[in-house]
């Protein structure tokens, strides 16, 4: 066991915060993602509700997440455990929905769910809002688990651009190739192996040495590889027509399932939700201001969003493709496009160790969460916290990087899902991204705002808020429109209007139900 007199790890500073949580929140969804997602639903229009989702949805609910991180200096479950009352009109409320639900899906003879959720009834009882903090850790555990899969991709990928392999001349063929590598057990598993190595060696070597020490050196890298790209695409014949589309709202293509989706990936690529920046949080000075670090944090990692599509949209515009060919346009559009350019072979190796850099740094945030949650509760050592549980996503991922198509190498694992839930996903590794993506996640934000405006308090977290930005609570929102945020009020007190005004009812009105809206409509209860 650890000894729990040992001082907690920080940050060294503010940058190494910063950068730390922006490549926690820029990752996969960025890169990969959010391209094809702006590309699906029709260009600048949905960019733009994308932005305003971000600024009023995303970025509150993370400021309660730095809040609570650095107010408990504890991972997720201890944050919640420290801070929730012994008892909690709402959470017995929730409670008693949900084993009503699990005795109507029993009488529907739906056994498995029945039976999962009258036990996820009694343990909100038992543990009430501790609860919310495990469901972070579990989705630190299960996103790592099929996103280490993808990352895995990348570093095949890279290795097939330095050789050459990634010459195709039709979509087609890009297509047939990439189908036969992750089909791949050899290197679909060695691929992933290696992503995961990484990500243990960066987290084993502790806050500053490890995390905060290597996202110094990536961000930095990942900034000027994806501005190489964007310079170099930007110069292409016919690109400016990719650059009008990306930034040209045309509002008749947005419809509110639209809306919806862009507040679905404003949260997803924000790592909102999974215990990232409470856990991240925690480890933060209090003299930092979290204002100062939520703006920072939010704005660059939509400055990479918005950059990625600067460095693919007019490359594909430019060869003539289509931008709404949806999760495929990485790995078999892009291949295809630079294999038309001068020193395509280059540019697609620069390409892909840029996702790479955005898939670790988030990577290692997410094992952060389970590692962080076994060293503060469980007094385990940071190494041997990391290794165990690093093997153990690992393994979990593998299943996941089996199935990764059809479940024909699972289907003893198929066969217990389809008999106990009556439902599989096309592969476990789609379940696995069900699971976080469109449960885990959008309920965390769910309680977290539910939780930081009714059961901790918006005073409480304001007052936390404070320490090291005393002014947040007294500034006029139009004051600060104005220019003139530096202005004392005339009534001698702070005026009503303010941002921690505007902060709260956010916290405890808007952002839940914005969250719920979506999270329905992800699972298809709302269209």
């Amino acid at each position: 066991m650890s000894d729990p007199t040992q001082p907690r790890e920080k940050w060294s500073g503010r940058t190494g915060f910063i950068l730390a949580a922006a490549g926690s929140a820029i990752g996969l969804g960025n890169i990969w993602k959010f391209p094809y997602v702006v590309g699906e639903n029709g260009g600048g229009a949905f960019v733009l509700v994308y932005l305003i989702c971000v600024a009023i949805i995303g970025a509150p609910v993370m400021l309660c997440e730095f809040a609570l991180g650095r107010r408990t200096l504890r991972s997720p479950v201890g944050a919640f455990r420290a801070l929730a009352t012994k008892t909690s009109i709402l959470v017995h409320l929730i409670g008693i929905g949900v084993l009503i639900a699990g005795i109507f899906a029993l009488l529907f003879r739906c056994w498995g769910w029945g039976a999962l959720l009258l036990a996820l009834g009694l343990l909100i009882f038992r543990h009430g809002w501790v609860l919310v903090g495990f469901s972070g850790v579990i989705a630190g555990f299960t996103i790592l688990s099929f996103y280490s899969v993808v990352a895995g991709w990348t570093l095949g990928y890279i290795w097939k651009a330095a050789a050459g392999q990634l010459n195709f001349p039709t979509v087609t063929d890009a297509q047939a190739h990439f189908a036969n590598f992750i089909l791949s057990p050899g290197w679909a598993l060695g691929c992933h192996f290696l992503f995961m190595l990484m990500c243990i060696l960066i987290v084993y070597k502790g806050v500053q040495s490890g995390i905060e020490r290597w996202s110094k050196i990536l961000m930095p890298v990942l900034f000027f590889i994806i501005f190489a790209l964007i310079v170099r695409n930007l110069t292409l014949p016919g690109a400016m027509e990719g650059v009008r589309f990306y930034l040209t709202p045309d509002f008749s293509k947005i419809t509110t399932g639209s809306i919806l989706i862009a507040l679905g990936q404003a949260f997803f690529s924000l790592s909102l939700g999974m215990g990232v920046m409470i856990t991240y949080g925690s480890y933060l000075d209090r003299r930092e201001s979290l204002v100062t670090s939520t703006r920072s944090v939010g704005g660059l990692d939509t400055l990479i969003a918005l950059m990625a599509g600067l460095a693919i949209f007019p490359a594909v515009f430019a060869q003539g493709f289509s931008p709404d060919v949806g999760p495929g346009l990485v790995f078999q559009v892009l291949p295809t496009v630079f294999n038309q350019i001068p020193l395509g072979a280059f540019w697609a190796f620069l390409f892909f160790i840029l996702l790479l850099i955005a898939a670790l740094t988030s990577g290692i945030s997410l094992l952060e969460v389970v590692t962080a949650y076994f060293v503060d509760e469980r007094r385990w050592p940071r190494r041997r916290a990391t290794i165990v549980f690093g093997a153990a996503i690992f393994l979990l991922g593998s299943l996941c990087a089996l199935s990764v198509t059809d479940w024909s190498r699972l289907q003893a694992l198929h066969a217990l899902l389809l008999k106990v839930f009556a439902t599989a996903k096309p592969s476990f590794f789609d379940t696995m991204d069900n699971l976080s993506s469109n449960w885990l996640l959008p309920l965390g934000g769910l309680f977290i705002s539910l939780f930081t405006g009714w059961v901790w308090g918006t005073r409480h977290a304001l007052d936390e808020i404070r320490q090291g930005a005393p002014s947040f609570g007294n500034v006029h929102l139009v004051s600060l429109l104005a220019g003139l945020k530096d202005l004392p009020p005339s009534n001698g007190g702070p005026p009503p209007y303010t941002l921690a005004a505007f902060w709260g009812i956010f916290i405890r009105f808007i952002s839940p139900v914005a969250i719920m809206l979506a999270f329905l409509h992800t699972i298809g209860w709302l269209t």
